[in-house]
């Protein structure tokens, strides 16, 4: 059991992280050992999800140099990895002999596309579901090839 995710923009302006990204650019940083105050739905239902056996993936596609919110997102991943999540990072400039898929996605258990749509000021656009194989496959190959290509996340630094 698997589900995969690859998120390929530079900036993301969705209404659950806009407040913790502008804290993020006014100084603030949460703390790592006060779990409890970013310990938040999202790490549960990864922790919950692990425990069932899934393996969880997470390859982030991005410019050099990075966007300030990448420096924000870079940051907060320790949340991700503390909740059990692998996170890599993949520059931009190496992702160009990849074919990607148009819009990030999670895909699940190879078959199960989740598409992320966001407007052109990194907003939400709504999720879609697919089970469209051959864009699965085109899924499946992309966030491999991409993950095959990536930093872990705890050797990736920022530039």
């Amino acid at each position: 059991m698997s589900a995969v995710h690859l998120e390929m923009r530079d900036a993301y302006a969705v209404d659950y992280e806009q407040g913790a990204f502008a804290d993020w650019r006014a100084g603030q940083r949460s703390d790592p050992d006060d779990r409890a105050s970013w310990w938040e739905p999202w790490h549960t239902l990864i922790a919950d999800t692990l425990a069932r056996g899934v393996v969880i993936r997470r390859a982030r596609i991005v410019s050099e140099p990075v966007s300030e919110y990448t420096r924000f997102l870079h940051y907060e991943t320790y949340t991700n990895i503390v909740a059990g999540e692998q996170v890599r990072w993949l520059p931009r400039r190496q992702a160009s002999a990849i074919a990607l898929p148009g819009n990030d996605f999670w895909l699940i258990d190879d078959r199960l596309i989740r598409w992320n749509h966001f407007t052109g000021e990194g907003a939400s656009g709504g999720g879609e579901v697919s089970g469209d194989p051959a864009a699965a496959r085109l899924c499946a190959e992309a966030f491999e090839a991409v993950w095959e290509r990536a930093t872990p996340h705890g050797e990736y630094k920022i530039r």
